[in-house]
């Protein structure tokens, strides 16, 4: 029996596929794994027994990444469950941008108690008049889960698309409308685009990547949407953009102290994934993800260990170590096993910086003097037996 315990409210569609083997913890000390949203971790005891953390969405940001795999912690996020949520905001807020729909909301609401508001509408109108983006120019940046899709449909509104992304995946080429142009750096999007679409993860080379020598190469009048990380863009440099007029607008789904003052500036509560669709898909595939690894030690979308799937285990026995990426490590493991006299039936060995995975199918279920002297290795964190 696995114990979950709930750090915020996680959609009923997901929790609906556990087993009976599974039941609530109302104690973290008791738990077995962890579904998170928004919750902050990094102050938390993380019980000796914890196996695994899943986030119901994307970004990892509330979880303490390396301590938990120093602690045999998988972590687990739901990349890709969220995607159509975000892009559809992104489609809004291309036309947030291009035409000045909430200046015309708000100044209704400054004339709706005249009895002549129709008149004064009439009148008005023309001061939020914008354009259409049929026939802009939209630059895409990161031609991902979210990004691809954007893209592919910016170009069934008649739209001109470029990307530009150096690891996009062979998956999410296949999938790409064969009229988008490909163009191999983020300069040719400053130079080409009317409309510029951030799409990327957060690193050391994208941090404030729309900085003020970035925006100096972009088109007048650009408008700049950032439904992806807050931090990708340099406030200030976006302030004085915008009040130059370089800058028409700059949509973002991460309002802070700053771009919620920004005039030009388009601030979104952080809408992007909050749908019921969105909701249910993070929850489905984070409570699938956590089972998977339970119940056949298979690691799949984890943030601080490899990956590593071998499907459900045919064999006698399935032994799994969590472990420093440290040389010989693996014919350390296949020497203590095979001083038992066991055959190995399947193995699967990956790294991840600093930490690896092993996974290993046995002819015979391990006995305990295998099992400890395997977690007597250097450099192991954890051992588990799954059959």
């Amino acid at each position: 029996m696995y114990q979950v315990h709930y750090l915020n409210k996680i959609s009923p569609k997901g929790t609906a596929l556990w087993t009976e083997d599974y039941k609530t913890a109302d104690e973290l000390e008791n738990a077995d794994a962890v579904l998170v949203r928004s919750a902050s971790m990094h102050e938390m005891h993380l019980p000796e027994n914890l196996l695994a953390v899943a986030r119901a969405g994307a970004g990892v940001n509330n979880i303490p990444l390396t301590s938990c795999a120093e602690q045999g912690i998988v972590v687990f996020n739901t990349p890709g469950a969220n995607a159509n949520s975000v892009m559809e905001l992104a489609l809004c807020g291309m036309l947030l941008g291009s035409r000045d729909i909430v200046g015309g909301i708000n100044w209704v609401q400054t004339i709706k108690g005249s009895s002549e508001v129709a008149k004064l509408v009439e009148k008005g109108k023309s001061q939020f008049a914008g354009h259409e983006i049929r026939y802009k120019n939209l630059g895409v940046i990161g031609l991902g889960a979210i990004g691809g899709p954007l893209a592919n449909s910016a170009r069934k509104l008649g739209m001109n698309v470029y990307g530009c992304d150096p690891f996009i995946s062979i998956d999410a080429a296949w999938h790409l409308d064969s009229h988008i142009i490909r163009v191999k750096n983020r300069e040719e999007i400053y130079e080409n685009s009317d409309i510029i679409s951030l799409h990327v993860p957060l690193m050391d080379d994208t941090r404030k990547m729309i900085d003020a020598e970035a925006i100096s190469k972009m088109r007048d009048g650009v408008i700049i949407l950032n439904f992806a990380r807050d931090a990708l863009v340099d406030d200030d440099a976006m302030a004085e953009a915008l009040a130059s007029g370089k800058v028409k607008r700059y949509i973002t789904d991460f309002p802070n102290a700053k771009t919620a003052n920004m005039p030009g500036c388009i601030a979104i509560p952080h809408l992007g994934a909050s749908t019921e669709e969105s909701e249910d898909n993070c929850a489905k595939m984070a409570v699938s993800q956590v089972m998977n690894y339970l119940e056949n030690g298979n690691i799949i979308n984890s943030v601080n260990f490899p990956n590593c799937d071998m499907g459900v285990c045919h064999a006698a026995g399935r032994i799994t170590l969590l472990h420093k990426n440290i040389p010989n490590s693996l014919g350390q493991f296949t020497a203590a096993i095979a001083g038992e006299n066991l055959n190995i039936a399947g193995l699967m060995n990956k790294s991840r910086g600093e930490f690896a995975y092993t996974m290993l199918d046995l002819d015979h279920p391990a006995s305990e003097a295998v099992v400890e002297a395997l977690k007597h290795i250097d450099g192991v964190i954890k051992v588990r037996v799954i059959k």
